[in-house]
C-alpha cells in the first residue's frame, strides 16, 4: 500500500475551544418543549428526538435566556465576530503550544466557517491578535457547512504538498447557536435545537521537509464529491433576521445509497478497502448519520467510537466537530494504522481524507 515516493503532509497538532455556556440535553429539551408547544400538534412524539440524538451536553455562545428573544442579523453577526475571534485564538494558541511553534513561523492560514460573515474575514483579525507574519498567505472559505472541517484540512494538505517546507494553520469556527430564530416554526429549526452547538478548532499541518519530534499522522490523499440535483438537502436560507436552517430527512438515506461507492473508489486508488482502516474519523452529524455510515460501509460501531464520544459531549458543531474527533484520535497516540476522515455538507457533498500512522510505507 502507498508504495513508491509520495510527497506527504503531516498533522502536527490540534487545538480546540468551546464557549463558556454549557447546555444539557435535558435543558435543551425543556426549552424546545416550551417554545414549540402549540406549534406542532404531536409535540410529545417529536420530543423523543432529544433522547435519540446520543447527545448529553453542548456548549453555546450566550446564556439560555438570550435565545428566548428575537435578534436582528447585525446583532447576531456582531456576537459571531466577537466570539469567533476569541475561540479561534484559544484553539490556535493551544495548537501552536503543543507543537512548540511561534506564530510568525506560520506561512499560510486557512479559515473555514458558515455561521456568520465578516469583511475583513476572521483570519485578518487573528493575524492581528496573534502577531502572525505580515506576509502570511490567507485563504478564507465560507459555505461548506459540516463538510468544511475535512475540506479545509484537504486544502492545507494540498498547499503543503506544493510547498513542502511550509507550515499551514487551518482554523474552523462555527457558532451554530447564534443562528437560532425563536419565531421559526419549521421542523428543521426544531431538529436543530436538538443537535447544534458552538466550537472552534485549529490544526497545524506541515510539509514533508519540516522535521517533527514525535510520531504524527501523514495525510496521503483527499477526495471531494458532489451529487447533482441535491442543493436543497442541507444549508442556510438567508432571511431578514439571520440564517434559516435547511435540513432534509433524506440525509441518512443518501449516506446509505450514495456514500459507499465514493469511499470504495477513493480507497481503491491506494489499493485499500474499508477493511484496512483502523479508525473512522467521521463528522458526527447525528446518530442516524453515523448508523447509516456503519450500515453502508459495513464497519463496526467500535471504529466510530471517537465520533460517538464527541457527539455525546459536544453535539454537532458543524465543520468543527470532525476536528474534535481528530484531536481525540491523536490523543490516543496510535503508532500504526490508517484512518479515514469523512464529512458531508451542503451541495450535497462528501469530503474524504486518508491518514496514515504507519512508518516506512512510502
Amino acid at each position: 500500500m502507498l508504495k513508491g515516493f509520495m510527497v506527504l503532509s503531516k498533522i502536527v497538532a490540534v487545538g480546540t475551544a468551546v464557549p463558556p455556556y454549557s447546555l444539557s440535553q435535558t435543558d435543551a429539551k425543556a426549552f424546545a418543549g416550551e417554545l414549540f408547544s402549540g406549534i406542532f400538534p404531536q409535540i410529545e412524539r417529536l420530543m423523543t428526538i432529544f433522547e435519540n440524538t446520543a447527545i448529553q451536553r453542548r456548549y453555546i455562545s450566550c446564556p439560555q435566556e438570550w435565545f428566548r428573544s428575537e435578534h436582528t442579523f447585525p446583532e447576531r453577526n456582531e456576537l459571531y465576530i466577537k466570539m469567533a475571534c476569541q475561540l479561534a485564538e484559544d484553539a490556535i494558541r493551544q495548537s501552536l503550544d503543543q507543537a512548540n511553534t511561534h506564530p510568525k513561523d506560520i506561512d499560510h492560514i486557512i479559515f473555514v466557517s458558515s455561521t456568520g460573515i465578516a469583511t475583513p474575514s476572521i483570519d485578518a483579525y487573528l493575524i492581528n491578535q496573534l502577531g502572525l507574519s505580515a506576509n502570511i498567505k490567507r485563504t478564507p472559505i465560507w459555505g461548506l457547512g459540516c463538510a468544511g472541517g475535512v475540506a479545509g484540512l484537504a486544502r492545507a494538505y494540498e498547499y503543503t504538498k506544493g510547498f513542502p517546507d511550509s507550515r499551514v494553520l487551518f482554523v474552523a469556527v462555527e457558532l451554530c447557536s447564534l443562528t437560532f430564530r425563536p419565531q421559526d416554526s419549521s421542523k428543521s429549526n426544531f431538529v436543530a435545537t436538538s443537535l447544534f452547538a458552538d466550537g472552534a478548532a485549529a490544526v497545524l499541518v506541515v510539509g514533508d521537509e519540516i522535521e517533527t519530534t514525535k510520531h504524527v499522522p501523514k495525510v496521503t490523499g483527499s477526495c471531494s464529491a458532489i451529487w447533482s440535483d441535491s442543493l436543497d438537502v442541507m444549508g442556510w436560507g438567508v432571511v431578514e433576521d439571520g440564517l434559516k436552517v435547511i435540513f432534509s430527512r433524506d440525509i441518512p438515506t443518501i449516506v446509505q445509497q450514495q456514500v459507499k461507492p465514493v469511499v470504495d473508489r477513493f480507497l481503491a486508488g491506494f489499493q485499500m478497502t474499508v477493511n484496512d482502516l483502523a479508525f473512522m474519523v467521521s463528522h458526527p452529524g447525528g446518530l442516524k448519520v453515523l448508523e447509516a455510515y456503519e450500515s453502508a460501509l459495513q464497519i463496526s460501531k467500535e471504529k466510530f467510537s471517537f465520533s460517538y464520544e464527541v457527539l455525546k459531549q459536544f453535539g454537532n458543531m458543524s465543520s468543527v466537530t470532525v476536528l474534535f474527533v481528530l484531536q481525540q484520535v491523536l490523543q490516543l497516540s496510535p503508532t500504526k494504522g490508517y484512518g479515514l476522515m469523512t464529512a458531508l455538507g451542503p451541495g450535497f457533498s462528501s469530503e474524504l481524507l486518508l491518514l496514515d500512522w504507519n512508518e516506512g510505507d512510502r
